[in-house]
């Protein structure tokens, strides 16, 4: 791999990053649900030994590790941040609803690199304090998705020659367990979910420079609609649109058309090419650093732990998530 990373694209430096260089890190996850346990796998196979878990209750630390014994201090975050010592990286990854307030006592316990898990909270305003109060220090918001080498992949391929996208986030209604979350995150579920789609795909083309939305219907759960359609140009010029139906039968899909070629991100997590002339979808192979975890995941601490890869692979910073909220904000009529 050259030493000048400005020579190669962003999918040639996510998909072999070199894990034997974060193994001295000091990494503290706060959360130790599905996603903190994700973290958890991340840090193992970065060959990260010194991590801390903050819980609220207690956890087996064979949840987390099979490798290494990481150490598990329960009785939540209000106990624990206060008596943390200064650590490479913070991870939060709570329930939505404490995002907010779990970021908001490590600023003021002085730490200083910090990746929330998206949306890093349903609303505005909160993000915005959290910019105020965090100038000078690091924070990202963990939307994973943006990190897979499938997607870093697409952006070479595409090489700056996108003519227009198509995207659905169609959310798969019968699946969601709605005895887990608080009601706002329901009623908000366009930006505590379908956001992953819609940054995705504004990630590829830019953000919106002009936007039509429609929608209509609504569920007792989300009043604000059920069927969202529109359509508009981005900020570089990109014909979009989008569907979303979360009424009937369909998926999460971004399309992307060049000249020669249309792109599809179906599922999200795959890439597939259709030829100019041809109806037919054909995989695309890409690299991965590694299999074992959930894909962005590791991509995104090895980003956070190491900051000059930042400069080929940014992250999403708290102002990108403002804009992020209120795109979806107009998107789905809330």
């Amino acid at each position: 791999m050259s030493n000048n990373m400005n020579e190669i694209s962003s999918y040639e430096i996510i998909s072999n990053l070199s894990i034997e260089k974060f193994s001295n890190s000091t990494v503290t996850i706060i959360g130790g649900g599905y996603m903190g346990q994700e973290y958890a796998k991340s840090l193992e196979c970065l060959d990260i030994s010194n991590v801390t878990i903050i819980t609220n209750t207690e956890k087996d630390p064979k949840n987390f590790s099979n490798k290494f014994d990481y150490k598990i201090l329960s009785g939540g975050y209000k106990k624990h941040i206060p008596l943390l010592k200064k650590q490479d990286l913070v991870i939060i990854a709570t329930p939505t609803e404490l995002l907010f307030p779990v970021c908001d006592l490590c600023l003021d316990y002085k730490q200083d690199n910090i990746l929330v898990e998206k949306p890093g909270s349903l609303f505005i305003n909160d993000l915005k304090l959290l910019e105020e109060k965090s100038k000078g220090r690091r924070i990202r918001i963990a939307y994973n998705r943006l990190c897979y080498t499938n997607v870093h992949l697409l952006k070479k391929l595409c090489n700056n020659e996108i003519l227009s996208c198509t995207f659905d986030f169609t959310e798969w209604t019968h699946k969601i367990p709605f005895n887990r979350y608080t009601k706002d995150e329901y009623r908000l579920w366009g930006i505590s979910n379908s956001l992953h789609v819609i940054s995705l795909a504004f990630e590829l083309i830019g953000m919106p420079e002009k936007i039509s939305c429609f929608h209509e219907g609504s569920l007792d759960w989300h009043p604000s609609g059920s069927i969202f359609t529109g359509s508009g140009i981005s900020c570089k010029n990109i014909p979009f649109s989008y569907h979303a139906n979360w009424k009937s039968a369909g998926r999460w899909m971004v399309e992307i058309m060049t000249k020669n070629k249309s792109y599809r991100l179906m599922p999200l997590e795959g890439l597939f090419v259709c030829e100019k002339g041809s109806v037919d979808w054909n995989p695309v192979p890409f690299d991965s650093t590694s299999s074992k975890t959930k894909p962005g995941v590791l991509e995104q601490v090895a980003i956070m732990l190491d900051d000059n890869l930042e400069k080929n692979c940014p992250l999403i910073t708290l102002e990108q998530s403002i804009n992020y909220i209120k795109i979806a904000t107009k998107i789905l009529n809330y």
